[in-house]
């Protein structure tokens, strides 16, 4: 019997209760991309435009049932992985994607949130970096990430370069390493490789102080690799995408920070 369920991308990540990044934001990037969005929820927090003020994880097997539900019944294309927290949450998402070794998995290691808050545990680190990095299909650490994988600085374009390497080297098959916290003038430099293709991309550095901008480009991956497009063009659509929505991002909150426009400019 022919299969008719559209393609879904699940997103298993934290819940921002401000509504500008993690699950919210990957659910709204998954409709923007006409993709059938479904969420396991990791980690809450309590959050707004200013910062991060709290943060719980519910049980690991609530977590492993909410996955379960998702691959039971949906037509599960792709895999987005956000805020874990815990080492325990790592090894059960880890258990959990080993299980289902034909899924493409986007890998956004988020450790630090843009405020400064701290989302993952000491422990998690090497959880993460030994049971999720090997199944990542694209991993997409920020500089900052990237130097907390590799336990080394990475302060110029030559050593991003290298980086991307040395990521690759310690399992992740392909590596976007985003460019936004590295001094290169009035661009930002994201780049890109995997054993087939290797990319630079040069976009003009926005004035906007954006909130969920990380987990809007790995959710946006997600979905393009659920409908079929080879890593590479994925990565080269979402930061496409992110860019787009950034120009049309707004500021809901009392602070100057803003959230970006997943789904266009707002009807005045």
């Amino acid at each position: 019997m022919p299969d008719h369920r559209p393609p879904s991308a699940l997103t298993i990540a934290g819940s921002d209760s401000g509504g500008g990044a993690g699950i919210q934001a990957d659910l709204k990037t998954f409709a923007a991309q006409r993709v059938h969005g479904l969420s396991a929820i990791a980690a809450l927090t309590a959050q707004h435009t200013r910062g991060v003020t709290a943060v719980h994880a519910p049980p690991v097997a609530f977590l492993q049932a909410q996955i379960d539900a998702c691959f039971d019944d949906f037509d599960v294309r792709a895999v987005k992985v956000g805020m874990l927290a815990t080492a325990q949450i790592v090894v059960a998402v880890a258990d959990a994607l080993a299980a289902r070794p034909q899924v493409p998995v986007v890998l956004d290691p988020v450790m630090i949130a843009t405020s400064g808050a701290k989302l993952l545990d000491d422990d998690a680190l090497e959880a993460l970096r030994t049971r999720l990095l090997p199944r990542a299909t694209v991993l997409t650490p920020n500089i900052p990430e990237a130097e907390l994988l590799l336990g080394a600085p990475i302060a110029d374009a030559g050593r991003a370069r290298a980086a991307l390497g040395e990521l690759r080297a310690i399992g992740a098959r392909g590596v976007l390493l985003k460019g936004g916290h590295l001094d290169e003038g009035a661009c930002v430099v994201d780049r890109y490789a995997d054993a087939q293709a290797q990319f630079e991309h040069a976009a003009p550095r926005l004035d906007i102080d954006g909130h969920g901008t990380g987990c809007t480009l790995s959710s946006a991956i997600a979905a393009r690799l659920a409908l079929g497009a080879s890593p590479a063009e994925a990565c080269r659509q979402a930061i496409d995408y992110v860019h787009a929505t950034m120009r049309d991002a707004y500021r809901p909150g009392a602070s100057a920070v803003s959230v970006l426009g997943h789904l266009g400019p707002l009807v005045p």
